[in-house]
């Protein structure tokens, strides 16, 4: 049997392969999740380096140590002192079930699912193939736990023989929406762990300090413009709710102007799939401009462009949860935004703050990060780019696909 470092290894250097630009596989992946997605060839090669380059050996020693205190713990027993010797056994059977609109989200689950030894790894791919491709990769790579690999067409949440073949599973890690999750849950063994991930979204605030001038500004207008046109803004850690706190040298109405300049240019580097707004976001943009006629803020974009930017947004208003649309609301404070989040049942992923809203400086903002329920705060500018080596959605990495086995110490 393979030690895991070597499983660890083997995992890493197949990701090594696909940050090749050039790499074969990756180039007709890269295609098919185009046609798949909707997304532009920038956002793809973007969305593929950062989850490839993510999947290091370092990063994915580190989430294990994390978790099971080291990487020996899956080989045989350590010691943990008075809590007497343990080792993890990985399952026996776990299904991961793709996305539909995530790029590559079941990966990381895969790989983890490979460094414990699962018996049998069914996952349950999208029609882009791109499961499937790294698998080979990984096969090819002499990834020993890969010859218990297998990757399925996923023919959705509505098909009973789909939904059969989960009952078998010890352990299912699902992406999608609340009815396919429910209609999963509803086919698992009682002893199964299920591991699902809905539809969330991600929140900004932008501090008072951060608008203690333009420079400082512009820097965080240009952060929040990546963490809301990134992947369209169709994923769980797009930003489409921005706080802008008053009090600062700069004004919120300042701050909106050069959030449009931001998101024009960010459009350039990461353009959107289809250059006309998508339904949605254009009969959002269609309300605002109403509300704007009437002397309630301001839009931009979202008739010709596929982007749209409102701002000063009433905070009575739900935030627009559609296609690189994102809204701005200005704040007096904390309490401000958590009144909106608790009104709206908002379901966070991540939390966005600027670099100047400190535990120190601001505890308050921290506070309102902890208390909104969103399983990550992050640095703006950064939200699309979680840690692999961290759990996502507050969900443990490796622990799901393990059982532990306890030997007691000396009486």
């Amino acid at each position: 049997m393979a030690r895991a470092g070597s499983i660890v290894s083997a995992v890493a250097d197949a990701a090594e392969r696909w940050c090749n630009a050039d790499f074969p596989p990756r180039v007709r992946a890269t295609r098919a999740v185009m046609e798949r997605t909707g997304y532009s060839e920038p956002v793809v090669d973007y969305a593929l380096d950062a989850l490839f380059g993510a999947l290091s050996y370092d990063a994915l020693e580190l989430a294990i140590a994390g978790e099971l205190g080291s990487l020996a713990a899956l080989d045989g027993f350590v010691p943990r002192g008075a809590r007497g010797e343990v080792c993890y056994r990985g399952l026996e059977r776990a299904t991961i079930v793709s996305s539909d609109t995530t790029i590559g989200v079941a990966i990381p689950p895969l790989a983890y699912a490979l460094c414990a030894r699962v018996g049998e790894i069914v996952v349950k791919d999208r029609y882009d193939g791109l499961i499937a491709a790294f698998a080979e990769t990984l096969a090819q790579e002499g990834a020993e736990p890969a010859a218990h690999l297998r990757v399925e067409r996923w023919p959705g949440h509505d098909a009973p023989e789909a939904l059969a073949a989960l009952g078998a599973s010890d352990v299912v890690v699902a992406f999608g929406g609340d009815a396919a999750l429910r209609a999963m849950r509803a086919h698992l063994k009682p002893e199964a762990r299920f591991v699902p991930f809905g539809h969330r979204t991600s929140v900004a605030y932008v501090s008072r300090g951060a608008l203690a001038g333009a420079a400082f500004a512009r820097a965080a207008a240009f952060d929040v413009a990546c963490d809301a046109l990134l992947y369209d803004g169709e994923g769980c850690l797009s930003v489409h709710a921005v706080f802008v706190e008053r009090g600062g040298e700069l004004n919120p109405h300042v701050f909106d102007a050069l959030l449009g300049d931001a998101l024009d240019a960010a459009a350039v580097e990461f353009p959107p799939g289809a250059p006309e707004p998508a339904p949605d976001t254009a009969n959002f943009a269609r309300a605002a401009r109403f509300r704007a006629g009437l002397g309630h803020g301001s839009v931009r974009g979202g008739v010709k462009e596929a982007h749209v930017l409102c701002a000063d947004a009433p905070l009575d208003q739900p935030p627009p949860l559609f296609p690189r649309a994102v809204a701005t609301y200005a704040v007096d404070g904390p309490a401000d935004a958590a009144a909106f989040l608790r009104r709206h049942a908002v379901p966070l992923e991540a939390f966005a703050v600027d670099p100047s809203a400190t535990d120190a400086a601001r505890p308050d903002v921290t506070a309102l990060a902890l208390r909104s329920g969103a399983a990550r705060i992050a640095r703006l500018g950064a939200a699309q780019t979680p840690s692999l080596a961290a759990e996502h959605g507050g969900t443990p990495r490796i622990l799901p696909f393990v059982r532990a086995v306890v030997r007691d110490g000396p009486a």
